[in-house]
């Protein structure tokens, strides 16, 4: 199986994830780059790729990124059988441990589909 190029080094993906959870914590009200934002979700992303590589399942975090992870069965065409899709709040804040996949799942913050559909197991990063 190929690893996947990160796009995202990791100095700059661990100090935008760095910006976002010191913008993020109470009582922060400090406005966060979208760009800062978008280097989280993408450099998470990859990550969440390195450490389960494969092709079952579909994690989207709109409008910043998807990524393929995960071993099993390759989907080739149409809509993937195993969609995780979350906005980029939800996303990081499960990412850093702000936030369980359990909690997420209950609050309905993340739309999971398909048997493969539950990164429990990987998250927190």
């Amino acid at each position: 199986m190929a690893v996947a190029r990160r796009r995202i080094g990791i100095e700059e993906g661990t100090a935008a994830l760095a910006a976002w959870q010191e913008a993020a914590a109470p009582p922060s009200d400090v406005p966060l780059p979208r760009n800062v934002t978008a280097t989280a979700v993408r450099y998470t992303l990859e990550e969440v790729t390195a450490r389960a590589p494969g092709n079952s399942v579909e994690v989207r975090v709109p409008p910043f990124g998807v990524t393929q992870c995960v071993e099993g069965p390759r989907h080739t065409r149409g809509t993937p059988p195993n969609v995780i899709e979350c906005d980029a709040a939800t996303w990081l804040s499960m990412v850093t441990g702000q936030l369980s996949w359990a909690d997420a799942v209950a609050a309905h913050k993340v739309s999971a589909s398909g048997l493969r559909a539950d990164l429990s197991a990987l998250l927190p990063l």
